[in-house]
């Protein structure tokens, strides 16, 4: 049993105000503000399933979608967003606490870009970026114009436009989490959640994983290092390596038994003719 993953993205609307005169360096006091932000759209979707879900505001106000999300969100064990951690989470939570809504449960959540910083030197840790090189297509083109038909003038094609452009993001972020995943060490155990055992693959909880080697930490503790039939490396301790050579050990004893079977079942079959 794969942990329940939802990919998600937001859109969000800009802060309207007050302001004398354009240009670069400009301090704006929070007094300038005379319309809160807020999230336009929340696209997501469970991984594995192709339908791509979305919500939107309502004429402006974003209550509605915040708990309608709360209520899905809470149902998974990890949610991934690209620079969720920093941006999409906390903007999230904002919203959540500007209506007076209680929290939403805590969740494991993965930050595709936090994994691109870790494991990689590349020249972009943007979605956009990694979509192309790693899977030879980017997020889709749009424009500031298409914000402000949605926040100025209510625009049904340009809300339209917008959530296309979000769904297409949470296919993108899917595809490129797939790519990065198996750098990463999951944050759920998928053979336990399953009911296996510790040395079972943490990816997918499949049995069919390999020893690699030995190693040991500053500490002196003991750790063999394991390889997944997705092609990552994980670390079990000491006793979950023991359960794991004894099952191995009696897969062998169980294959020994039936050779043995069937040359006795030939030769009895031989005599017989």
């Amino acid at each position: 049993m794969k942990p329940r993953r939802i990919f998600w993205d937001i859109e969000t609307s800009p802060n309207i105000g007050f302001f004398w005169r354009p240009g670069y360096k400009i301090r704006l006091s929070h007094d300038n503000i005379i319309q809160e932000r807020a999230i336009i759209c929340i696209c997501y979707k469970w991984e594995g399933h192709k339908r791509v879900h979305h919500l939107e505001w309502e004429k402006g106000c974003d209550k509605s979608l915040v708990e309608k999300f709360m209520q899905v969100a809470s149902e998974a064990d990890e949610l991934v967003a690209h620079n969720g951690d920093r941006f999409d989470l906390k903007w999230f939570n904002g919203r959540v606490l500007m209506h007076g809504l209680d929290p939403m449960p805590p969740a494991k959540t993965v930050d595709t870009l936090k994994i691109a910083k870790k494991h990689f030197a590349l020249n972009s840790n943007r979605l956009d970026y990694l979509g192309k090189v790693l899977l030879g297509h980017g997020k889709i083109e749009t424009s500031y114009g298409m914000w402000k038909d949605i926040v100025l003038n209510n625009c049904p094609k340009a809300m339209d436009d917008m959530v296309k452009y979000c769904k297409m993001d949470v296919r993108l972020l899917e595809e490129v989490y797939e790519e990065l995943s198996k750098f990463d060490i999951p944050k759920s155990h998928a053979g336990v959640m399953d009911g296996n055992e510790k040395w079972t693959c943490p990816w997918t909880g499949s049995e069919d994983v390999q020893y690699v080697k030995l190693r040991t930490t500053s500490a002196g503790t003991k750790q063999r290092q394991m390889k997944s039939p997705t092609g990552g490396f994980y670390n079990i301790n000491d006793k979950a390596y023991r359960d794991f050579c004894d099952e191995q050990e009696r897969i062998r004893e169980e294959a020994k038994a039936e050779e043995r079977k069937q040359i006795i079942e030939k030769i009895q079959r031989d005599n017989g003719r």
